[in-house]
């Protein structure tokens, strides 16, 4: 929640691959007061079943810049892997393939008293983010 002296964030993913939620992914939260100011890792949480972050921590006061680091990696891995299973036909032509995104970070400038919710739309291999309400 936001106050006057601070700002807060939220976020969801959609895999946009399978028009659904990514569950399960890893996100961490890290935020700086300044530009040239370190970056402070805050903590961190996973996606639910409606791919939404809903306890990530709050951001100090001062915070001037936010950084969502979601660990992309381990959710496509799965995603695969199931994949493969009900498919046996693909394992061989996928085994062995590295997941294109990893990770993906995304970095924005806040401003005390608003709220940032930051969707990602994610697929294998491309992503995409937005302010939203």
């Amino acid at each position: 929640m936001s106050t006057s002296t601070t700002a807060s964030v939220s976020t969801h993913i959609l895999d946009t691959s399978v028009g659904r939620p990514a569950e399960g992914v890893a996100v961490q939260l890290s935020a700086r007061s300044g530009q040239d100011a370190d970056w402070h890792e805050l903590g961190g949480s996973a996606t639910d079943a409606d791919g939404r972050c809903k306890d990530l921590p709050a951001l100090p006061e001062g915070t001037t810049h936010v950084r969502l680091g979601f660990e992309t990696e381990t959710y496509f891995a799965k995603k695969q892997a199931a994949a493969q299973q009900d498919a046996p036909a693909l394992r061989d032509s996928e085994n062995g393939r590295p997941v294109f995104f990893p990770e993906v970070t995304i970095t924005f400038a806040v401003v005390p008293g608003e709220h940032y919710h930051v969707p990602l739309l994610l697929n294998p291999f491309g992503y995409s983010v937005y302010r939203g309400s």
